[in-house]
């Protein structure tokens, strides 16, 4: 697996993001969907990484800069013939490890709570994130989940 920044400008790029973009689309409703586009995914406070197996695209994931201090994981996705091949856990050590290379104190996410996100929010305890309250501009909602880490006490 290699992890590179990207530029989002690939086809296959594109048709991930469109099935991230469908699969929270059914799951929850439009109001609680958080999922950026590409053009969102292109913000100066974000990087965007991806995940290639030679020529085959494995997965994606963000990195938005809350503060200077403070990181948010975006667009966490794996492509649905590579799931559970460690494709999500590559992507999110990644994410970490950038995290801390910026001296964020804090990595924090909003996900889904609906049973579609079981996995997504079982990786993420594996990885240590633990429940919190909205953060950013977020506010309450039944279908999200907030979860954070906090770097300096990460293993």
């Amino acid at each position: 697996m290699r992890i590179i920044e990207d530029d989002l400008s690939s086809p296959e790029v594109a048709q991930l993001l469109s099935e991230h973009l469908d699969g929270m689309a059914r799951h929850t409703p439009p109001e609680s969907v958080h999922a950026l586009d590409i053009n969102g995914l292109r913000a100066a406070d974000i990087t965007f990484w991806t995940v290639w197996d030679g020529e085959c695209l494995l997965g994606c994931g963000a990195l938005k800069e809350l503060d200077n201090r403070h990181g948010e994981v975006k667009s966490m996705r794996t492509a649905r013939r590579y799931l559970r091949r460690g494709v999500a856990e590559a992507m999110l050590q990644h994410l970490i490890d950038v995290s801390r290379a910026r001296h964020y104190a804090r990595l924090s996410l909003e996900t889904g709570s609906g049973p579609a996100f079981a996995a997504a929010d079982s990786l993420y305890r594996k990885f240590g994130f633990y429940d919190c309250g909205p953060f950013g501009s977020y506010r309450d909602d039944p279908f999200s989940r907030f979860m954070t880490l906090e770097l300096d006490a990460a293993d």
